[in-house]
């Protein structure tokens, strides 16, 4: 699976947090960050060159700092332009079976956004043309990873939020305690290939032993429990 992160983000150097999650993505293979001021300063979007990379892609995610509840106005125009009739919808609908999501940076607390909060409405009803964008075009709209004041995070919580945001692009589009498991000893494996410290492999052999072994116990208890229905 191929993802395609669309950032928008005018002032994108200044962005700690945005710096934080690019960085750590930066020599994916399964991701190609394309972040959309960079790539068109003066603003007029290379439609073909845009459809293109969505064509190669099987999911997109549009990552962005919340601005009076919408993204930044390039990623709107970016809309606009490439999501047009012929390719998006109407008679084609090439994006079709495709996934998408969205990574938001969001400056307030979470508890703010919720009925009774001073945003009063919920990200999941702020987004709602995001939804409708994606049941438009025939995409599958994944739940949206909110990063809620990450300048406020101590390292644990932000290590805590970079996972579910690895896990937001490269994970197969399933929440379930298997999935999430399934995916992590990848990574454990993906580490231990290609790192070249004894000590460091030794610990990530562990790793990947104990999580199989707890995923086979918890398999033989799913099987008991079943049997008892």
């Amino acid at each position: 699976m191929r993802t395609l992160l669309i950032v928008s983000h005018p002032d994108i150097l200044e962005s700690r947090s945005q710096q934080y999650f690019l960085t750590s993505i930066q020599d994916s293979e399964a991701v190609t960050i394309h972040h959309l001021e960079g790539q068109y300063p003066d603003g007029k979007i290379d439609v073909e060159k845009e459809q293109a990379l969505l064509w190669q892609h099987d999911r997109v995610i549009f990552q962005f700092p919340l601005y009076w509840y919408s993204s930044p106005p390039l990623l709107k125009y970016w809309q606009d332009m490439v999501l047009e009739d012929g390719f998006a919808y109407g008679n084609k609908h090439v994006l079709a079976g495709k996934e998408f999501g969205l990574v938001i940076m969001i400056g307030v607390p979470r508890k703010e956004y919720q009925a009774g909060g001073d945003e009063l409405f919920s990200i999941s009803e702020l987004t709602k043309p995001y939804q409708a964008m994606a049941n438009k075009v025939g995409m599958t709209y994944m739940k949206p990873l909110p990063i809620f004041q990450f300048a406020y995070m101590d390292d644990d919580q932000k290590m805590d939020i970079l996972t579910e945001y690895w896990q937001k692009l490269t994970m197969v589009n399933d929440d379930s305690l298997q999935a999430r498991e399934t995916w992590m000893i990848e990574q454990l494996r993906n580490a231990f290939l290609t790192n070249e410290n004894a000590t460091a492999k030794d610990t990530i052999g562990f790793a990947i032993d104990h999580m199989q072994e707890q995923r086979e116990n918890m398999d033989q208890l799913k099987m008991v429990l079943d049997d008892m229905n």
